[in-house]
């Protein structure tokens, strides 16, 4: 019988909240053609090495100051905590392995150790529910990639975006019910942001997502790589398990660089505006992190509170991801378990 493991594969952090490595981090994040798709030279060249980089790392790293650990960063401690028990709940027969997109531990690495201990069959599951190329692209390419060139004949399956999957939905459930049940004006979704270009550029048909009203929610084939269309199907199937009312909760997005339009609307932008419409009681989700990290922790947990009562508000509770929660290792669990059944098949 083939050997099968399983790989989780997340964004990535720098190796610690010092300058030097957060520079080295963002160089490697921002250089991503995926994640800043502009043509190489000469323009990409001036943009990241003379204004965004020498810009971005410092603040960035007063930013990752503020929510390390005496652990390292919070996204690798709570990954390493959902392999752990992840390979508890399966067991010592399907091995789990992390990889990160970007910094340590690489994809190469891992694929590396993969190739070593002798697995035959790989599970992917990429740590992000929904599709975009800056994010569940970029990691599939990636790891897709390295199997080729380290082991062509690797058997690679890769698990597909579960913005809407039941399961997925029953979790973020679990994960925000207690909060659900205290007293509340208004739940924010914040999603990550990303430019309204990478929408089109995921069209294929070029002729649906931002050109026809109500895109993303009038029925097409291009849902399948629309981000925000992915996003709002989240919200409704979120809030319809909840009992959220529509008047009582929207959708914003964070985490914008500036120089062109990124989905809208924006989250620091509502956190201003939302108090003078009475909603003094906040609860925020961000349903496309699986794990928390800096864009809930500091981007949301802090500054978004910050400006949240500054405008006003009396009540402020960032929902937690479901990080290590036991309701979203059964959720990996069992979509790993549906695997190895059509293997065996």
């Amino acid at each position: 019988m083939s050997k099968r493991a399983v790989l989780l594969v997340n964004l990535g952090s720098p190796e610690s909240a010092a300058v030097p490595d957060v520079r080295r981090y963002l160089e490697e994040f921002l250089g991503d053609e995926r994640v800043i798709d502009r043509p190489r030279q000469p323009f990409r060249s001036i943009l990241f090495n003379g204004i965004i980089i020498p810009r971005r790392a410092p603040k960035s790293a007063h930013a990752y100051e503020q929510v390390w650990t005496k652990d390292g960063s919070p996204l690798i401690v709570t990954s390493k905590s959902v392999q752990a028990k992840l390979a508890a709940r399966l067991g010592a027969q399907t091995p789990v392995y992390l990889a990160m997109r970007y910094g340590n531990p690489s994809i190469a690495s891992v694929i590396g150790r993969i190739v070593a201990d002798g697995i035959e069959e790989l599970l992917l599951i990429p740590q992000y529910p929904h599709y975009a190329m800056s994010s569940w692209e970029t990691v599939v390419v990636k790891v897709y990639e390295e199997a080729a060139r380290q082991a062509p004949t690797l058997k690679v399956a890769c698990a597909q975006p579960f913005y809407a999957d039941a399961d997925y939905i029953n979790v973020l459930h679990t994960v925000a019910a207690p909060y659900l049940a205290q007293p509340y004006d208004f739940v924010l979704f914040s999603y990550h942001g990303i430019p309204e270009r990478h929408l089109r550029q995921s069209d294929a048909s070029h002729a649906h997502c931002l050109t026809v009203e109500d895109c993303c929610t009038t029925c097409s084939p291009v849902h399948a790589t629309c981000y925000k269309a992915q996003c709002l199907a989240t919200t409704r199937a979120l809030a319809a398990k909840a009992g959220i009312p529509a008047e009582k909760h929207s959708v914003s997005f964070q985490s914008r660089l500036v120089g062109e339009p990124w989905l809208k609307p924006y989250t620091d932008f509502e956190l201003e505006r939302l108090p003078a419409e009475g909603k003094k009681r906040l609860l925020v989700l961000s349903p496309a992190f699986v794990a928390d990290c800096l864009e809930t922790l500091e981007e949301i947990q802090q500054e978004g509170r910050d400006t949240f009562i500054e405008a006003g508000g009396e009540s402020f509770q960032q929902i937690p991801c479901p990080n290590d929660h036991p309701a979203y290792i059964e959720f990996l669990a069992s979509r790993v378990n549906g695997w190895l059944q059509r293997e065996r098949m």
